[in-house]
């Protein structure tokens, strides 16, 4: 089964006749800015749908949901749609989004904010300290090169479990 693209304006009209609107992003991002009323279900979780006429389907650009189309449209018992543009385009049309600014970054913003500071620090400390610092770079991009090759990233485990991140586990 080949799932339709359909605009916001469209999904809007759908919601209204009943549709499921799913957001298939991990929950940090969700607890960040989210659609009102879409249900967080990450790829790879079954979201309780119970009886619907439709299921629709989005991610923050529409790039998460046209990778993982085949798998969505498995997943679904009835009608089901990808929304064109994710919430992007949702909030472009001037639709509601609820945006939770004291929410976390998310883990993986987390990761890159990390991991470029800690590459900067090892380039300034080996230029103007000593030149085995040029070691702390190696070893975050040894570890970046590790969790895209593996999906398994220590420094994305490390950061969930800061203080600041404890509160979107809850």
């Amino acid at each position: 089964m080949t799932l339709t693209r359909i605009t916001p304006e469209e999904a809007r009209a759908r919601i209204a006749a009943g549709a499921v609107l799913v957001d298939i992003r991990d929950p940090d991002e969700h607890a960040r800015s989210r659609i009102p009323g879409a249900l967080n279900a990450p790829v790879g979780t079954q979201p309780q749908l119970g009886e619907v006429p439709a299921v629709i389907y989005h991610c923050r650009s529409g790039m998460r949901t046209d990778a993982n189309a085949a798998r969505l449209a498995a997943a679904s018992p009835c009608e089901a749609y990808l929304l064109e543009g994710g919430i992007e385009a949702w909030r472009a049309a001037g639709l509601p989004v609820i945006d939770d600014a004291k929410a976390p970054l998310e883990i993986m913003r987390q990761v890159q904010i990390t991991a470029g500071l800690l590459v900067l620090t090892g380039v300034i400390l080996s230029l103007t300290v000593a030149p085995a610092w040029i070691g702390l770079s190696a070893f975050v991009g040894a570890g970046l090169t590790f969790a895209g090759a593996t999906g398994w990233c220590g420094m994305a485990k490390l950061l969930a479990v800061m203080p600041w991140n404890r509160r979107a586990a809850a």
